[in-house]
């Protein structure tokens, strides 16, 4: 049966389909949002939003959303590693407010944000509707979106479709645009944690020791995401009934101060292994459709950009939205061009992470001790790693470049295939 006619269409309503939803009813923009799930569910992803994402909230208008689902800051880093006494890793603690009125990264659930901003659109005044399947997508001048929910069939025109629906984007496969991969580098594991109270509340840490890569972020009263990263040879050390108690044995580190509290502390979330790859799109927007945040691709998740990607997409495309009645193709160029670009620049940050950080052994060892040698001398030398907090755009070109890659790893060849070197 035909429905009523919108303006916009978003099929996904987790956190960058909500986020655009709600913002573009509140501009007074006829919009409806379908949504599979019936509850937001937790995917060990997106607990993590950097400073330059939290400023794009900001702009959004959706700050307070993620502040209200328990938002947490965080205010410092301090990278432990095995090799390094942790006297000299506590001494180069980094402050992380480092963007004007932002206190530094801001966590919380990820099921908890998707909620709230969920919720934020249907206040504005969105059509939303849950438990949607069967979603069929046809692009075009007079786009279309046909559905089945709990009251039987559906569909509905507008003049814009958002594909909003993560990395398995249904959308993105039926309008015909091909998703790029890079090669997997590690297997990447998550865990919430609760009563690690021992744990400081406002310090997150990144390391690595042994064969696996550490990252813990507080999300407050106790709460903690942890994550590991291992060899892709491993992609079943966590399997079994037990995998929970096997990633969390791993968190009994020597080389990191109150690490017991986050060994000792009690699992509330599954524990799901995925391998870390980065993935893009050429283009995202045909006639009629736009994809933006995972449906458009996505960084290798190690530098935890996916949040703030998605704030930036929504910024983005919301004021091309409202700036104008001309929602052609040709209108996102600005789009196109700059998520283009932003996304190659945080491949390279990510690329130069998880070689030093991901890698084990002797050789990876020398290595990481030869990079921190190299950037002690010469802070510029290590500056890309900064636009995971800052954001890329703030920084010159020349850091995301073969060059950059050299100063930091010497002879050692750029990755291949290198789509991060591959200037835009």
């Amino acid at each position: 049966m035909a429905d009523d006619v919108y303006d916009l269409i978003v099929v996904g309503g987790g956190i960058g389909g909500s986020a655009l939803a709600t913002t573009m009813s509140r501009h007074g923009t006829r919009c409806l949002v379908l949504e599979k799930s019936l509850e937001f569910e937790d995917r060990t992803k997106g607990e993590w939003m950097a400073p330059w994402g939290v400023m794009e909230a900001q702009r959004i208008g959706v700050y307070d959303e993620f502040h209200r689902a328990r938002g947490h800051f965080i205010a410092r880093h301090v990278s432990y590693e095995e090799t390094l006494p942790i006297v000299e890793a506590d001494a180069a603690e980094i402050p992380l407010g480092l963007l004007p009125g932002i206190a530094g990264p801001m966590t919380q659930r990820h099921p908890d944000a998707c909620q709230q901003l969920f919720d934020a659109a249907s206040a504005a005044g969105a059509h939303l509707i849950r438990g949607v399947d069967n979603v069929v997508v046809t692009a075009g001048s007079q786009p279309s979106v046909a559905w089945i929910d709990a009251t039987g069939a559906h569909s509905s025109t507008a003049r814009l479709v958002v594909g909003a629906d993560g990395r398995n984007s249904g959308v993105r496969r039926q309008i015909g645009i091909t998703l790029h991969h890079d090669p997997a580098h590690h297997m990447f594991s998550g865990l919430l944690v609760d009563d690690a109270h021992g744990w400081p509340s406002d310090l997150q840490t990144i390391g690595t020791s042994g064969d696996i890569h550490f990252l813990a972020f507080p999300q407050g009263e106790g709460r903690v995401r942890l994550y590991l990263g291992f060899g892709i040879e491993q992609r079943r050390r966590l399997s079994g009934a037990d995998g929970r108690e096997k990633f969390l044995r791993a968190f009994e580190l020597e080389c990191v101060p109150n690490a017991a509290a986050l060994a000792n502390a009690t699992p509330i979330s599954p524990c799901a292994t995925y391998p870390n790859e980065a993935a893009w799109v050429d283009c995202p927007v045909v006639p009629g459709v736009v994809l933006i945040a995972d449906a458009a691709g996505w960084d290798d998740p190690i530098t935890g950009q996916g949040l703030s990607v998605t704030m930036r997409d929504v910024r983005i495309v919301s004021e091309i939205l409202k700036s104008s009645d001309d929602w052609s193709v040709q209108a996102f160029d600005e789009y196109v061009t700059e998520r283009a670009e932003r996304m190659r620049r945080l491949r390279f940050v990510s690329t130069t992470q998880s070689t030093l950080l991901n890698e084990f052994g002797p050789v990876a060892r020398e290595r990481r001790a030869l990079v921190r040698e190299r950037v002690a001398a010469d802070p510029a030398v290590g500056a890309g790693a900064a636009a995971s907090i800052i954001g890329p755009e703030l920084l010159p070109p020349e850091i995301f470049s073969v060059d950059a890659w050299h100063a930091l790893f010497g002879h050692m060849a750029p990755p291949s295939p290198a789509s991060a070197f591959a200037m835009s």
